[in-house]
């Protein structure tokens, strides 16, 4: 506990020391100190059971600082430039969520009905009118608004089955969802796109279709014949993936923030302004989608969060293979933290007030504590 507290500590230091320098006209050089700011930070929640679940975003936070201030280290190196790297990261992730998917994700189908469906519906409609009418509002540049309708069109990623169980949701239904959204995307991602995005930039539909098939479909195939043949024989996978699903999250991220740094310093605020309307909005009107068609609280509470944190890895791999990964992919990289902060924020709310008539436990599922690690 002397080490997290003293974590606490530095990052108190080191935030009042980048204040000062900021509010003394030095904000150039305060980079480093904001950045320790948020390292420390990061640390420092490790040691808190109610802080923990942020420790991840903070660092994104002071990952994100540093390619703010330092872009140059994180475009290219030696002529290498990082960008190639955001579609195989990609395809890893899908292949680690392939590797823990069973046939029990897609018998839900059948178990569910009702919830998936309404869930799909809401999760393919709400987002992205919602994000086609405030990139049509704002007074972003045609790519960067674009950028806000594809995170809009983008399926849920694994974050929301995690945010799921701590608001003691619907775990099972999270999990089909996530699963059947993410699989459908191919399909509905690029439609969808050609028919709100195309009103900003030009979108070729069938290419993008391909795209996603070969960054979605093709890894989760071969991830699901990993776990079919290779099962219990290779858990240093299992340990594995999880930690490189974050790093390759983080890394997409900053990769994008320092190539789009440029646009970011300049409407940045704005930026995180709508994208965090159009997260919020995702949660309110998933959640009261849900109980329009007169869904369980359980069930409501899983379409919110559903339909409220998107895949936002998935969509900045879809900016970059569009050829706009700086403007296209912004809004991407900003809806990435955002989403968790809320998302953690929400799940602690709902956690502590469990469904009427449930038992003051969490909710069970036979994988449900592998969900959480992954």
């Amino acid at each position: 506990m002397y080490i997290y507290k003293t974590a606490l500590g530095l990052a108190a230091v080191c935030l009042a020391a980048a204040l000062f320098m900021a509010l003394s006209g030095n904000l150039g050089q305060a980079g480093p100190f904001f950045i320790a700011f948020f390292a420390a930070l990061a640390i420092g929640f490790r040691g808190y059971e109610k802080f923990r679940g942020f420790s991840y975003t903070v660092m994104i936070f002071a990952a994100v600082t540093a390619a703010l201030y330092y872009p140059s280290y994180f475009v290219e190196v030696d002529g290498f430039k990082f960008a190639v790297l955001i579609t195989p990261l990609i395809q890893l992730i899908m292949f680690g969520m392939g590797t823990s998917m069973s046939v029990q994700d897609f018998i839900g189908v059948a178990k569910m009905p009702k919830g998936v469906i309404v869930g799909l519906l809401c999760q393919f409609t709400i987002m992205p009118f919602l994000g086609f009418a405030i990139a049509s509002t704002s007074d972003f540049s045609p790519e960067i608004a674009a950028g806000i309708v594809l995170i809009g069109c983008s399926p849920s990623g694994l974050a929301s089955n995690v945010m799921n169980y701590l608001a003691r949701a619907n775990l099972a239904l999270s999990i089909t969802i996530t699963t059947i959204a993410t699989l459908l995307a191919p399909l509905f991602t690029p439609l969808l796109m050609g028919l709100l995005a195309g009103a900003f930039v030009e979108i070729n539909v069938l290419d993008m279709m391909w795209d996603i098939v070969k960054m979605v479909i093709i890894p989760i195939g071969a991830g699901l014949l990993f776990n079919k043949l290779l099962r219990g024989k290779a858990k240093w996978l299992d340990d594995a993936m999880p930690l490189v699903s974050m790093f390759g999250i983080a890394f997409i991220i900053v990769i994008i923030t320092a190539a789009g740094r440029d646009s970011l310093l300049e409407i940045g605020g704005t930026l995180i302004l709508l994208v965090l309307v159009h997260n919020l909005a995702g949660y309110f009107l998933g959640y009261w989608g849900g109980r329009l068609f007169r869904m369980e609280e359980r069930d409501c509470r899983t379409i919110a969060i559903e339909v409220g944190m998107q895949n936002g890895g998935l969509a900045s791999g879809i900016a970059k293979e569009m050829g706009k990964m700086a403007t296209v992919g912004l809004a991407a990289a900003v809806f990435g933290p955002l989403m968790n902060i809320t998302g953690s924020i929400l799940a602690s709310y709902w956690h502590r007030k469990p469904p009427a008539g449930e038992l003051d436990e969490m909710p069970q599922r036979d994988d449900a504590v592998g969900m959480v690690k992954r």
